[in-house]
């Protein structure tokens, strides 16, 4: 078996160009869409993610309201700042870009974005809506993955989905996702409690990796013929790497091509898709200061 490669990278620059579209319909109605990227400090793979989001918000023709603060920001500045985002009528969405420096507290911060504005949908009121159901944003990561799942047509209702890793930002919503009527899966969660890891792996007919542990799960931990779904971006060194680096997932890919029928890679998998979703959720949040949803 030589599995199906799941190109997200492409599924990606489809959504974007749907956005795209939308955005010119809406601009021409009288709203652009508008999203602020809170950048705290010199983090290199926040700048890295920073980057990526501006060049998106330029194809998509959104307008770029990002904002690069220094590390020595305080916490009561950085409030203030969002504050100010939230009152602002012409920024429809505002992200601060995580982690933060270590003298600000994250759930402060994200507690702090109007709901209405909370396009990462990290806000527990973003959360709560997802647990019950509510419309509302959905978190970009865990969001892309299933639009993954449904342009590969990978079949998940009544499927055993097994997620490794329970972060809040894509283990835990993943496994809501999943289980929620949409998707109708069988969900199980695996974690750093869990004992004998791959006697669960084995069950899964959609793996979910999430743990962010480079290549932890093997080719001999999937069950044949499942679909397996790396979110994990690791560096490992590499000297023959023109960084000294190379990026690879939580899967072992190159061995578990042979077992599973569809499976995404690294990089050119889910990361490309959790940018599209932040375009996706900005787009929704325009809308419906336009009064259109």
């Amino acid at each position: 078996m030589s599995a199906t490669v799941i190109d997200g990278f492409s599924v990606a620059a489809s959504v974007r160009a749907r956005v795209a579209e939308s955005v010119a319909a809406l601009k021409a109605k009288g709203t652009h869409a508008c999203l602020a990227v809170v950048l705290v400090g010199e983090d290199p793979a926040s700048v890295s993610y920073v980057t990526g989001k501006a060049k998106a918000l330029a194809e998509v023709g959104m307008l770029d309201r990002s904002l690069h603060l220094p590390a020595s920001t305080t916490e009561s500045e950085l409030l203030a700042i969002v504050d100010g985002l939230n009152a602002d009528p012409s920024v429809h969405g505002i992200l601060v870009q995580l982690p933060l420096p270590k003298h600000i507290d994250e759930n402060r911060v994200i507690m702090k974005i109007d709901p209405a504005k909370d396009v990462d949908g990290f806000h527990p009121v973003s959360v709560g809506n997802m647990v019950i159901g509510r419309p509302g944003f959905l978190p970009c990561t865990p969001h892309g993955v299933m639009v993954l799942l449904e342009e590969a047509g990978i079949e998940t209702r009544g499927r055993h989905a097994v997620v490794v890793g329970r972060s809040n930002i894509v283990g835990k919503p993943v496994a809501i996702l999943l289980a929620n009527r949409k998707y109708n899966a069988t969900v199980t969660v695996c974690h750093t409690g869990t004992k004998d890891l791959a006697s669960f792996t084995r069950q899964a007919d959609i793996l979910v990796a999430a743990a962010g542990k480079p290549r932890m799960i093997t080719a001999d931990m999937i069950k044949p013929g499942a679909a397996v779904i790396d979110v994990g971006v690791n560096r490992v060194e590499d000297p023959t790497a023109k960084k000294g680096y190379r990026l690879v997932g939580d899967v072992d890919f190159v061995p578990a091509c042979e077992v599973a029928s569809f499976i995404t890679p690294v990089p050119r998998g889910v990361g490309p898709m959790t940018i599209a979703m932040l375009m996706e959720n900005t787009l929704l949040s325009a809308r419906r200061a336009a009064g259109e949803e």
